[in-house]
């Protein structure tokens, strides 16, 4: 990942985000999909990778980020819960409309770290990746990510102690 001067050289034409999935970073019209371990391109851009995932998963991107604009509030750079069972929560480090904009999974991340006017990510599995954002800003979309994560676990509690109730009646 950081570090590493080679860019990945299997080429994929399509991709499913899935619990391995640790960024997609745009490159050349095209995304270097960094998974837990190892590293390819997919002849897509991170946005349409993104797209094909929500609506792998039974939805739309669009849908998604109105569902986390009506849940949380927020209105720019929205995170994305690709797929809740699993806590697939993705977030943007720029604009979405912006082809620079690195999408990053919320579960890999054990820290941000400031490395000039970029960020640092180190990951839970020890590896680091680069983004050309600021730490401010990842920061900010950490802290998002963990309020739909909890606002999420509330409401699957709540409707599982009312199925109990209701089982109980």
């Amino acid at each position: 990942m950081a570090g590493s001067p080679c860019l990945p050289v299997l080429v994929m034409e399509s991709y499913e985000i899935n619990r391995e999935t640790v960024a997609l970073v745009p490159k050349d019209n095209k995304t270097v999909v960094y998974e837990e371990d190892s590293s390819f391109m997919v002849d897509k851009t991170p946005l349409e990778i993104l797209e094909d995932s929500c609506e792998y998963f039974g939805s739309s991107l669009q849908g998604r980020q109105t569902g986390t604009t009506k849940l949380v509030g927020f209105t720019h750079k929205v995170p994305v819960i690709v797929e809740e069972s699993f806590d697939l929560i993705f977030f943007p480090t720029l604009s979405p409309k912006n082809k620079m904009c690195s999408w990053i999974s919320y579960s890999h991340i054990l820290k941000p770290d400031k490395f000039k006017n970029k960020t640092i990510l180190e990951l839970k599995n020890g590896k680091k990746i680069i983004v050309d954002t600021s730490t401010a800003i990842i920061d900010n979309q950490l802290y998002r990510c963990s309020r739909i994560k909890d606002i999420l676990k509330t409401r699957k509690k709540e409707i599982l102690s009312k199925s109990k109730y209701n089982e109980k009646n």
